[in-house]
């Protein structure tokens, strides 16, 4: 037999053998796997963890791949859009939100590291008919044009009222240096804070 033919018949038959007696994929997983690991994998899926969070005051439960960040579970899990991706690099602040009372950019930590923290959005910030004064001053002074910094800015901007800033303009534009507005409405949005703080004042 020329030994072409020889090395096709023996794969043939080896792989009719293999599928003769191989075990399907989920026989053998059930078969290996024992009760308290199996029960264990109804609730928990291989490759994920659990995390709870306190998000706008709602209690969550989540199953999420440990390397997941704070904005991809806000955005693609609790649907909390209002959180915006920007450079997904911690540079820009378009992602920023309250952790525990505390401003963070959601990009750059994984949600992992906040299970039973509490977590404020732009959505827990204020509603349509119940706007927080921050939101009203930035309508009153056109403290966005694009938009898309705007959750960003304002979520920094409301933080900034309990941090320790002094009361000059440059003071406020150092402590919001690190929400970037790429049209550049800087001058409004600083009005629209210091509106806010002369009215705690």
């Amino acid at each position: 037999m020329p030994r072409r033919e020889f090395l096709r018949t023996v794969g043939i038959v080896g792989a009719g053998v293999a599928s003769e007696f191989a075990l399907p994929a989920s026989s053998h997983a059930s078969a290996t796997r024992s009760p308290q690991t199996a029960a264990h994998a109804g609730t928990l899926e291989p490759g994920t963890i659990q995390v709870k969070l306190k998000v706008n005051g709602a209690d969550h439960v989540l199953k999420i791949d440990p390397r997941t960040t704070l904005l991809d579970t806000l955005r693609e899990h609790l649907d909390l859009t209002g959180t915006k991706k920007g450079c997904d690099h911690g540079q820009c602040g378009a992602c920023t939100v309250h952790v525990n009372g505390r401003r963070v950019n959601a990009c750059l930590s994984f949600a992992a590291m906040h299970d039973g923290d509490e977590i404020t959005t732009l959505e827990g910030l204020g509603s349509p008919g119940h706007l927080n004064p921050m939101q009203q001053a930035f309508l009153e002074h056109d403290g966005y044009q694009c938009g898309y910094c705007t959750p960003g800015q304002l979520m920094s901007a409301v933080a900034l009222l309990k941090e320790p800033c002094g009361p000059d303009d440059a003071d406020v534009r150092e402590a919001m240096s690190g929400n970037i507005c790429r049209c550049g409405a800087y001058k409004n949005i600083l009005a629209a804070i210091q509106q806010v703080r002369g009215s705690k004042a």
